[in-house]
Parts: structure tokens; C-alpha cells; sequence
């Protein structure tokens, strides 16, 4: 793994009206089932922070710490979700069960993902709170980790505690690399570097793992509650997938990240230059039916639509 991200080709383009506008670039890595390299484009080698794609991998290590959680309570706990009423709802139960409120998070008050619950939201009188923000679930499992282990609370998100020491080595034998950096997240939690070939290989290992073990409880808690893990709408794009795709494990990042595995096909590890979130889809697409993969949803999110004056005059595509 390099030092550095020497940064991407160009992936993705916009097309309004048979002209090119703005061009996308980024990195891309695709494994076959058995982990080797069938396609890359970019620097697949140099370190990124794969910011939320990490969360199954967090996960995992909260897990093997003693996090007594599974099913629905779990898959929230990986997410990235959207703030609607039931995710807040079972972050909110799970800490009512541990004696903890949403004060005892460190994550920041924010609204929701969810363009509807956000109007349903501020249209009630309602603003932005610890329990709508996205990352709500994985700092809930985070305090219930350290109840479980009977680490301290305080302080559980920097990056010293022993929570964040078990769960950074958990990463580094999942990637199979070390850190190359730590840095703060947006929910201000640790996230750390590594490389995209590294990213895939993990979900890879996450999806292939023995039945009943924490890397395979991770992955199976997510596929079958995928709305736990995002939302419910258009713009839930990973529940789209894991609904789409049976057996298909996926997790979004901000600032352009995503990564997929399907388990006895192979994994996806992507990441767009400028963060821009419109330009992972059709990567992404791209890079599953270089797997081979086929089914409706890739045909849904191969491109999406620009429009002038109401009307659709061209598309967001691979050039991959």
C-alpha cells in the first residue's frame, strides 16, 4: 500500500444534451471470489477513509468485545441510517434498555438523511437531535460495547480508549493492513485509512465468513434488515442493493465510497475523487457486472437522470 492516494482516471460523466460537462474521477477495484484482482482503474492501493463503509468492519469488533446484540438491533448499529421513526425509535429503545438516553451520545445533533422525514420532521416543530443523526446506531452499539466489556463510557469515541484500540485492530486483520491513518469522523468517531483493494477484501471476508461467527453475524444482520441500514426512499441506495441482490452485502461512505461482496462472487471497493456521491452508482454497476452480477436494480441505477425545463435531457454514466 502506497502512502498516498495518488488519486483516480476519470469514471463517471455527465451528459446534458450530447455534451460533456463535468467528469468524475476516482478509483475502483474488483475482486473475484477467491480475493484476486479481476479489474481495478486508479490508485486501488493507496490509503482512503472509507468514513462509513467501515462500520460492518467497526462492528465486528464490537462484536468479538461483547456487544449482546443481533437481527434488526444489530443492522442499526452498522448504519448509516436516514432518521426516520423507526430507526430512532430502536436507537432510542436500546438505550432506554441500558439505562442511557441520547446524552450519553457523542455523536452531534443533526436532521435526517431522509428528505421526507426531514420536512415530516421540521413541519412538526421539530430540529436536529443526537438520536436522528446517521450514525446514531453505531455510537448506541459503541456504548453498549463498553457496558458489555465493562470498559468506561467516558470518552468511549477517542481513539486511546480500549474500545477503539480492540475495534482498530479488528479492521487492521479484516483489511489486512494497518492503518495508515487516523482521523475523526463527521460523527466524531475514530475512521481510519486504508486502501480500497483492502476495503473489498474485508466485505469479501464478511460474506464468506463461518456461519454464526461475528463477521458473518454482521453480515447476515445487515442483508436481511436492510432498511435498518439506510432508509426506506429512492436515495437508500444500499437497502436498494441488498434488496435487489440476494446475498449482496453493501455500505456507503461519505465523500464517495462504497463496497460491495456477494458471497462466492466477489467483492467491490470504490471511491470518487471529489466526494461527489451522484457518481458511485454507475461505478458501481459497472463494476458488478464485470462480476457478472445481473438483476433489475443494476439496470435502475446504471444512470441517473439530468434534467432541463422538466424534462430529462441527459444522464450521470460509467465511461468504465
Amino acid at each position: 500500500m502506497g502512502e498516498i492516494y495518488d488519486g483516480g482516471v476519470p469514471l463517471v460523466e455527465a451528459v446534458r444534451s450530447g455534451f460533456v460537462e463535468s467528469v468524475h474521477r476516482g478509483s475502483v477495484v474488483v475482486l473475484d471470489a477467491t480475493g484476486a484482482v479481476l479489474a481495478e482503474a486508479g490508485d486501488v492501493r493507496g490509503p482512503v477513509f472509507p468514513r462509513s463503509s467501515n462500520k460492518p468492519l467497526q462492528a465486528v469488533g464490537m462484536l468479538r468485545a461483547g456487544l449482546p446484540l443481533t437481527g434488526a438491533d444489530l443492522a442499526v448499529a452498522c448504519a448509516s441510517h436516514h432518521g426516520e421513526d423507526p430507526h430512532v425509535e430502536r436507537v432510542e429503545a436500546l438505550l432506554r434498555r441500558a439505562g442511557l438516553d441520547a446524552s450519553a451520545l457523542h455523536c452531534p445533533p443533526d436532521l435526517p438523511l431522509s428528505e421526507q422525514a426531514r420536512d415530516a420532521l421540521l413541519r412538526a416543530g421539530g430540529g436536529p437531535s443526537r438520536l436522528r443523526m446517521n450514525c446514531s446506531g453505531k455510537h448506541t452499539g459503541m456504548l453498549l460495547t463498553c457496558l458489555a466489556a465493562g470498559w468506561p463510557v467516558a470518552g468511549y469515541w477517542r481513539p486511546e480508549h480500549p474500545l477503539q484500540q480492540r475495534i482498530t485492530a479488528t479492521v487492521e486483520e479484516l483489511t489486512g493492513e494497518p492503518a495508515a491513518a487516523v482521523g475523526i469522523d463527521g460523527c466524531g468517531a475514530p475512521v481510519l485509512a486504508g486502501s480500497l483493494t483492502g476495503l473489498a477484501a474485508a466485505y469479501l471476508r464478511l460474506v464468506s465468513a463461518e456461519p454464526g461467527s461475528p463477521a458473518r453475524t454482521v453480515a447476515d444482520a445487515m442483508r436481511a434488515y436492510p432498511e435498518m441500514v439506510a432508509g426506506t426512499g429512492d436515495e437508500a441506495y444500499d437497502t436498494r442493493l441488498m434488496t435487489g441482490i440476494p446475498g449482496l452485502l453493501a455500505k456507503s461512505g461519505a465523500e464517495g465510497v462504497v463496497a460491495v461482496a456477494v458471497p462466492g462472487v466477489g467483492a467491490v471497493a470504490a471511491k470518487i475523487d471529489d466526494g461527489g456521491m451522484r457518481a458511485r452508482m454507475p461505478v458501481l454497476v459497472s463494476a458488478l457486472r464485470r462480476l457478472s452480477v445481473d438483476a433489475p436494480i443494476l439496470d435502475e441505477l446504471a444512470e441517473s437522470p439530468l434534467h432541463g425545463g422538466g424534462e430529462p435531457v441527459g444522464s450521470v454514466r460509467t465511461r468504465w
